[in-house]
């Protein structure tokens, strides 16, 4: 996983927290349901991502 996609991943998921944190505060069932929505799809990515490195990973340690 490139350094940017990380990055964005956390940002993705920070987002989600925000208005998560909001729409409870306003008491904003839609809003919060949008946020953790938000907060999953980056935990998805970051998973798949993390596969991914899993997978080059041991690619490279057969390819020594």
């Amino acid at each position: 996983m490139g350094f940017l996609d990380k990055l964005r991943n956390k940002g993705q998921e920070a987002k989600g927290k925000a208005e998560e944190a909001v729409g409870n505060a306003r008491g904003d069932k839609s809003q919060v349901a949008e946020g953790k929505s938000e907060q999953a799809e980056a935990n998805v990515r970051q998973a798949g991502e993390s596969g991914k490195d899993a997978v080059n990973k041991a690619k490279d340690a057969f390819d020594k």
